[in-house]
């Protein structure tokens, strides 16, 4: 839900989380209610066991993001945002006047708020519908809202150094609002309806931009079938299936709900599209680590593209994950979630107990983000083999405050090696908190790089372009398709975000195929600056064999910065041929 309605605002002044109707009418694909306000009944004794050589996909970070997430100048600044290897926001349209949760000026224009999640590493869908200063919507007319998608289009096509709209959100929340919000226009038509003459509208002025939909407030099976059925049928298909997961505890429906959106594609005869789950987290838990650490977990395991974080107080604070700018609790859980690198690997939850976990071979580190259970639990850690036969592990919490209680780091629990005993160790966990997130950090005893010097191109921002799989790529992973030059809206390019020690020349490397049987060139940038060439001798090997390396001297700052590898890009000529990006080593 995006922005509260009066009654709910007077409950949450009360002290009490305000929860839509839509969320509480409990739709569920089987029919079966969304878990209501409560706490589990958690107990000790459980063990999360954690599969090194099992990978579920390449780190992306899909989980950092936030609906109005960020606002323009330093809310919130940038040195907050990197730590985190933001995915994907949603923000308001340009020219918004929508008026959220009580602001008296609206926020978060996502033209204006453009350049700083570009220089995060990150994306954003526009969500159309709040140009309107209301929520439910104060729709007027047709011909009102058609001039409103006229000027919100035609600010975007005309934003030609504008590389990071991901996507149009034609409506938010239509299954609980269209009605309420066109009630006073006899004329306005049922949703599906407006859903497709809005997405002709949209087409006739841009071509390029994705469109995503239907926003649904929750998931539920057949007012999906029936909006898939009206878009395959009116040949306007969205390129990216949205819907929210706003209940207590909605973490546990993520898979059964990707399941059965699976299930209609097949059975309309349609590929499968990218899924975004653009608001989640209830009023009442969107406050919590653990429950932060929940939803990291389902998302990845259920192959969801993006997920932000939805906006139920104040905005550009990473919904709750910053306050006066600086660290909440929960920040410290997205931020161990964004350290991640490599490959996120199988996590095998008990009870309660789950987390997320990542193997990066070249750092030589295990990354388990955990939580959710009380009391004294194990966290059990197999395929450790190739970290030698002892491991150092260090363990950190987070504390349990919420959103208005900064947190200056994370608490060390403790550092202790152990012995790795066919290939495993098991990690006790004395005296967790249900709401608290964890952080087992597992690294060998010695030779353990200082810094991070290999970033895998499929773990980066990666725009107009394809992650692949090979086995002749490093990690498993590579992109490729890097073919779009000459717009804006379909430029190609990779981010890779990278953070260094020192200021100084570095020497990068960059691993690639280019099977053209001629040299292939793209753009280099870094941190905003100008751009220069990169040429790639043709390899032998063939597309998805990654066996040609360059070297390139590239002048870093000490910390962060985006290092742009493009075949198109604005202020750049575009390049030649066509290269696919395996990784880049800084020495």
């Amino acid at each position: 839900m995006t922005h509260l309605r009066p009654s709910v605002r007077a409950a949450r002044r009360r002290g009490r989380p305000g929860r839509t109707a839509a969320v509480l009418s409990a739709i569920a694909v089987t029919g079966t209610a969304v878990l209501g306000l409560g706490t589990p009944a958690f107990a000790a004794g459980n063990t999360l066991t954690v599969n090194v050589g099992t990978t579920v996909r390449p780190v992306t970070h899909v989980a950092a993001g936030g609906l109005y997430g960020v606002d323009t100048g330093d809310t919130p600044p940038l040195s907050q945002l990197y730590p985190l290897h933001v995915n994907t926001f949603t923000q308001p349209p340009p020219g918004t006047q929508q008026l959220g949760n009580g602001a008296t000026h609206p926020c978060c224009d996502g033209l204006q708020v453009a350049d700083k999640i570009t220089a995060a590493g990150g994306q954003q869908y526009l969500r159309l519908p709040d140009i309107f200063s209301t929520f439910p919507y104060n729709w007027v007319s047709w011909s009102d809202w058609e001039s409103k998608i006229r000027t919100m289009i035609t600010a975007r096509v005309n934003a030609t150094n504008t590389t990071n709209i991901a996507g149009y959100e034609i409506w938010n929340e239509p299954d609980a609002n269209w009605g309420e919000s066109t009630k006073n226009d006899p004329n306005a038509g049922t949703y599906l309806n407006a859903w497709t003459r809005t997405y002709r509208d949209i087409r006739a002025i841009d071509t390029e931009t994705p469109i995503i939909g239907p926003g649904a407030s929750a998931y539920n099976h057949d007012f999906m079938v029936g909006f898939m059925t009206n878009a395959k049928n009116t040949n306007t298909l969205p390129s990216v299936a949205v819907w929210h997961e706003l209940g207590d505890f909605s973490y546990q429906d993520v898979q059964a709900h990707v399941t059965d959106f699976r299930s209609i594609e097949d059975s309309l005869g349609l590929p499968h599209i990218p899924i975004s789950i653009n608001e989640y987290a209830s009023p009442g838990q969107v406050d919590q680590p653990s429950i932060g650490v929940h939803y990291m977990a389902a998302f990845e395991r259920a192959g969801i593209h993006d997920a932000e974080r939805a906006y139920w107080y104040e905005a550009g604070t990473m919904d709750g994950l910053l306050y006066d700018n600086l660290p909440t609790a929960s920040y410290w859980a997205y931020e161990w979630y964004g350290d991640q690198s490599g490959n996120v690997v199988q996590t095998v939850p008990q009870s309660y107990l789950d987390g997320v976990a990542s193997y990066d071979a070249s750092r030589k580190q295990v990354n388990v983000v955990f939580g959710g259970d009380s009391g004294s639990n194990t966290v059990k850690v197999n395929g450790l083999a190739g970290l030698g036969n002892q491991v150092s592990v260090q363990l950190s919490s987070t504390n349990t405050t919420g959103r208005t209680t900064n947190q200056a780091a994370p608490n060390l629990v403790s550092t202790t090696t152990y012995s790795v005993v066919n290939g495993s160790i098991s990690v006790p966990v004395s005296n967790m908190d249900a709401v608290a997130a964890y952080q087992l950090l597992i690294t060998p005893t010695t030779g353990v790089p200082t810094h991070q010097q290999t970033y895998e191109a499929e773990n980066a921002t990666v725009v107009n372009a394809a992650r692949l799989s090979s086995t002749t790529a490093s990690n498993g992973g590579y992109v490729g398709r890097i073919d779009g030059s000459g717009d804006a809206r379909t430029d190609s390019f990779v981010d890779f975000l990278v953070n260094v020690p020192t200021a100084r020349s570095y020497t990068m490397t960059v691993k690639y195929a280019n099977a053209t049987g001629a040299n292939a060139t793209q753009g280099l940038a870094y941190n905003g600056g100008g751009f220069s060439t990169v040429s790639y001798p043709p390899t032998t090997s063939g597309w998805g064999n990654p066996t040609g390396s360059v070297d390139v001297t590239v002048q870093l700052k000490a910390g962060y910065n985006v290092i742009r590898l493009a075949k198109g890009s604005p202020n750049f000529g575009g390049g030649t041929g066509y290269a696919e990006l395996d990784s880049i080593r800084l020495q």
